[in-house]
């Protein structure tokens, strides 16, 4: 667990995704879960032990399988995004390890299909503060990974928590993503607004600015990528021919590059069959 500051942790060991843990004199609130079962419970206990208050309360980023699977395990109230709620009336009680191939952590730990998820009880859609002492948290809506993306901000120790907004060297989930929002929501986390901020990635712990800049200039150029195929009316099987281009921008072990190439395959067919297929655009009109 790496201490930012006083009370204001990330830990990025475990399976799934980078999570948080912001603890307060009045409660504590948790950022998206671990993927494992015995190690979420282990990050329970861990701050269960430092905790103060009596509020409790898990917030998702978003509705990634990653980082919403270990809600169970953690038996706090859930927090998310309306848009994100409603990912979750779409699935059935019980994980049945839909879209197997498509570059998710939670596909190398096969022991977690069968888990029941736990559905966010609060939402919210576009601003949520809570105070309970020393610091404000703001929770905001910042859409581009999801629909339903959040990030969660302590602006008095300038500390943003942004999920899968930017990530560092390995390639984004684009199944679900609205690249023109995501490249309006970058453009905020590198403006003045968030000048010297302390930036936690969800996939990555801590990033730089420059990690935002370089995700920000990678999605543009993916997007005037995906628009030259749609001009052409390529069908989507084409979007598989930017792949080794978009992994030559990362750094990762070879080992990886299969998962990575999965990952990019399943998100670039997802993310052109939704925007510029002949039914996606006749649904538009």
């Amino acid at each position: 667990m790496q201490a930012i500051t006083d009370g204001i942790y990330y830990q990025n060991a475990y399976a799934g995704v980078t999570i948080g843990a912001v603890i307060l004199p009045s409660g504590t609130l948790l950022i998206d879960s671990p993927l494992i079962p015995e190690e979420a419970r282990s990050w329970k206990s861990i701050i269960l032990t430092q905790s103060r208050g009596t509020h409790r309360l898990l917030v998702n980023l978003d509705e990634h399988y990653d980082r919403t699977l270990g809600n169970r395990y953690l038996d706090f109230s859930v927090l998310a995004h309306k848009h994100t709620a409603d990912a979750f009336e779409n699935r059935s009680n019980v994980f049945k390890g839909q879209n197997y191939e498509s570059g998710s952590e939670w596909e190398k730990y096969p022991e977690i299909i069968g888990s029941r998820w736990i559905q966010p009880n609060l939402t919210f859609e576009d601003h949520l503060y809570i105070h309970w002492g020393n610091h404000e948290i703001h929770i905001a809506h910042h859409k581009g990974p999801s629909r339903g993306a959040i990030w969660v901000e302590i602006p008095s120790e300038k500390i943003v928590f942004i999920g899968d907004t930017a990530i560092e060297n390995q390639p984004p989930f684009l199944a679900n993503a609205n690249l023109v929002s995501w490249i309006e929501s970058l453009e905020l986390l590198k403006s003045r607004e968030f000048k010297d901020y302390t930036i936690i990635s969800g996939r990555s712990g801590l990033i730089t600015v420059n990690i935002v800049r370089e995700q920000q200039a990678m999605l543009k150029n993916l997007l005037g990528k995906l628009e030259t195929l749609s001009q052409r009316e390529a069908p989507p099987d084409e979007t598989r021919k930017l792949i080794p281009g978009l992994l030559s921008k990362y750094q990762y072990p070879n080992k990886l590059e299969g998962f990575y190439s999965k990952r990019l395959q399943y998100g670039l067919h997802q993310y052109y069959l939704r925007n510029y297929s002949l039914s996606a655009l006749d649904l538009e009109d």
